[in-house]
């Protein structure tokens, strides 16, 4: 049997052999998952957030959760964290989730969803000159941390740049984020952000 990958571990691990800071692309996925993310990460990096999320395809919605992510920044931290919008296009989404319509949430059409996020953030951080990327999702009981860790890793070999192995729903992250976003009054979603995310959480009459 596979032993189980503490990844909470292996962040502080990974903080812990630092001896100054390093350049950090963090993919976020909205204002909630970033709050708490950031207390974790900042005292040890220089962070820029990269707002790359092709699955939230209703328009109004992509423009609120970028616009709560900034208004945060601005509110908890000066302003200081750059912000890097990745633009709306759920052409993309639709074309990498064909045929995994009827998947469950957390199915296979998140792991692809998973795949070109932080693909896509990779890409950026080798072309940035970071020395590490990562991404907020994992903060998020919803989501698979294993499976975020392992696609990270994998492309990390891939493009020749560290991955920040992490589950930061550990340490209360989840319960952080709440506290978080109402502190700062922050717009806190209750579907990933697909049409079809929203349609489940219709179903079960949580919109």
């Amino acid at each position: 049997m596979m032993t189980k990958v503490n990844y909470d571990k292996a962040f502080n691990e990974t903080i812990g052999a630092l001896v100054e800071k390093k350049r950090l692309l963090l993919h976020a996925c909205c204002a909630p998952c970033s709050s708490a993310v950031l207390e974790r990460v900042v005292p040890y990096f220089d962070v820029t957030l990269y707002f790359y999320n092709p699955n939230i395809t209703e328009r109004d919605e992509y423009e609120l959760r970028l616009s709560e992510l900034r208004r945060f920044v601005l509110k908890a931290y000066g302003g200081a964290i750059e912000i890097i919008d990745g633009g709306y296009d759920p052409e993309v989404f639709f074309s990498f989730s064909k045929g995994l319509e009827r998947e469950r949430e957390g199915g296979a059409r998140c792991g692809v969803c998973y795949l070109e996020r932080l693909g896509k953030t990779a890409e950026l951080a080798k072309s940035g000159g970071y020395d590490y990327f990562c991404t907020t999702l994992s903060v998020s009981p919803y989501k698979d941390a294993d499976k975020l860790n392992k696609i990270g890793g994998a492309l990390a070999e891939k493009v020749g740049v560290n991955y920040l192995f992490s589950d930061f729903k550990k340490q209360q992250g989840y319960v952080r984020s709440i506290e978080l976003s109402k502190e700062y009054g922050l717009y806190r979603q209750n579907y990933c952000g697909c049409v079809f995310s929203k349609a489940q959480a219709e179903e079960k009459g949580s919109l």
